[in-house]
C-alpha cells in the first residue's frame, strides 16, 4: 500500500531554514514525480514543489521560487524540501503526495494524503 509519512516541521523564525522530508513505503518510489503542498488556515490547499520521477525536472510556485530546493533519493525513499528565508506568510501544514497519473501534473491526481508536518515561521 502506498503511504507517505512528512516530517521535519517545526517553529522556526523569519529568515531561518528547514528541511521537509517525505518517507515513502509500500511503492517504487522511482515509478511517481512526487509534490509538496501546504494549506494555511481558511485557504485552500496549494501546490509548492515537485520533482519529476527522474529527479531531471523540478517546479515550485512563485512564492517560493529561489528560496525552496526539492530533491529525491530513490534509494533511501525519500524526497525533500529543503526551505530557506522562511518567511510567516509560508506558515502551513505541509505534505507531500504522489502524481497518480501524470508527471508533475495537476494537484487533482496526486495522493494519498497524510497528517503533513506543521511549519511555523514567527518571531
Amino acid at each position: 500500500q502506498l503511504q507517505l509519512v512528512e516530517s521535519g516541521g517545526g517553529l522556526v523564525q523569519p529568515g531561518g531554514s528547514l528541511r521537509l522530508s517525505c518517507a515513502a513505503s509500500g511503492f517504487t518510489l522511482d515509478d511517481y514525480a512526487i509534490g509538496w503542498f501546504r494549506q494555511a488556515p481558511g485557504n485552500e490547499r496549494e501546490g509548492v514543489s515537485c520533482i519529476s520521477r527522474g529527479g531531471g525536472s523540478t517546479n515550485y510556485a512563485d512564492s517560493v521560487k529561489g528560496r525552496f530546493t526539492i530533491s529525491r533519493d530513490n534509494a533511501k525513499m525519500t524526497v525533500y524540501l529543503q526551505m530557506n528565508s522562511l518567511k510567516p506568510e509560508d506558515t502551513a501544514v505541509y505534505y507531500c503526495a504522489a502524481d497518480q497519473y501524470s508527471d508533475c501534473g495537476p494537484i487533482y491526481g496526486f495522493g494519498p494524503w497524510g497528517q503533513g508536518t506543521q511549519v511555523t515561521v514567527s518571531s
